[in-house]
């Protein structure tokens, strides 16, 4: 896993930052697709069968062309993945239609605990003070410029912990599967769109209905040019975060890419104040830059628990003084012998 991380061309700034753009990207052209200013296309869980079957596409003309090789993973991995992904996208969806706007970004706050309970559980993973301060530092951030009102209901209580533990479960589930398999992040997610495609676009057209009360149908018949334009945008984006998605949690951690997407958080806030004169107060300012203050405290945390980790190995492999000066005296007093020939030299 080393060396494919090492011979992939794309570098870890790379990955946070295809991450970043693709992510802020999409939101930006599906809220352009989505809202009622714009196309009124609001089969969300629809659109995401279709950006799953351009990654599709793309993974299968890769590796028809040999750009990428087909490593093995058993099939009922990519079943019990993929139903896991589904769930996320479904449990997020209803969770957004059930609840209140600020239990919906509560419950997305939740994830980055979540995440480090359940990597304690399945991985007998642990985080260092710093990286645990820092964790709290993004969570208050985040939560002070985004959560506003909070209303809370039975059913979108479940369907936001469906989706909490689903979506935490799937990113800690691409890092492992990605070592368990010794397989790449592109290659992965090839197995796994088309899955998720087929899937997604044979129920969400029900689901849609379901959250929206509007066949997708009806609408296709109706449908403009621009809309067109802008699925297309979505889709096309969509493969680079999708793919960017499985890089930053195979290199890094699920917690991390967390950090990262409130980072995104951040950068939607702003762009929505700057493209769509959405109201930016002195609380969302403040909030935003006690999260990125929070990032940056995060980044440090992590290279301090790595340079921690590498210096424990070192010192394993490494002798202590006393043990040099022992071994020393036993060569200056002992003969050595040649244990080949039984003599000594």
């Amino acid at each position: 896993m080393e060396s494919e991380k090492k011979a992939s061309p794309v570098s870890d700034v790379g990955a946070w930052a295809m991450n970043v753009i693709s992510s802020v990207g999409i939101i930006m052209a599906n809220k352009q697709l989505m809202s009622a200013n714009g196309y009124s296309f609001t089969f969300a869980t629809t659109l995401t069968g279709f950006h799953f079957a351009v990654t599709a596409l793309v993974g299968f003309i890769s590796n028809s062309s040999g750009y990428t090789a087909s490593k093995h993973v058993p099939l009922w991995e990519l079943l019990w993945f993929s139903i896991v992904a589904n769930m996320s996208i479904t449990g997020m969806n209803l969770s957004l239609m059930l609840n209140s706007v600020g239990f919906y970004q509560i419950s997305k706050l939740s994830m980055i605990p979540v995440v480090c309970v359940m990597e304690w559980i399945l991985h007998s993973k642990r985080y260092s003070k710093e990286v645990k301060v820092a964790v709290v530092v993004v969570v208050i951030g985040v939560g002070v410029c985004t959560v506003t009102d909070v209303k809370v209901n039975a059913k979108g209580f479940i369907c936001a912990c469906v989706a909490v533990l689903a979506t935490s479960l799937q990113q800690i589930s691409i890092g492992s599967l990605q070592k368990k398999y010794s397989v790449g992040a592109f290659e992965l997610l090839s197995k796994t769109a088309p899955i998720q495609a087929v899937s997604l676009l044979v129920f969400g057209p029900f689901i849609d209905y379901y959250l929206s009360g509007r066949l997708i149908s009806t609408y296709m018949k109706t449908i403009s040019s621009g809309a067109i334009i802008f699925i297309l945008i979505s889709c096309s984006l969509a493969v680079f975060c999708n793919i960017s998605q499985y890089l930053c949690i195979g290199r890094f951690s699920a917690v991390s890419f967390q950090v990262l997407g409130h980072m995104k958080t951040v950068c939607v806030l702003t762009l929505g104040w700057l493209l769509f004169d959405s109201e930016l107060t002195f609380k969302n300012i403040l909030g935003m830059l006690v999260a990125v203050a929070g990032m940056v405290i995060y980044s440090w945390a992590v290279e301090v628990e790595k340079a921690a980790t590498k210096s424990t190995a070192y010192s394993k492999l490494s002798l202590t003084e006393e043990e040099l000066n022992s071994l020393k005296d036993g060569l200056e007093k002992g003969p050595i012998k040649d244990y080949e020939l039984g003599e000594s030299k």
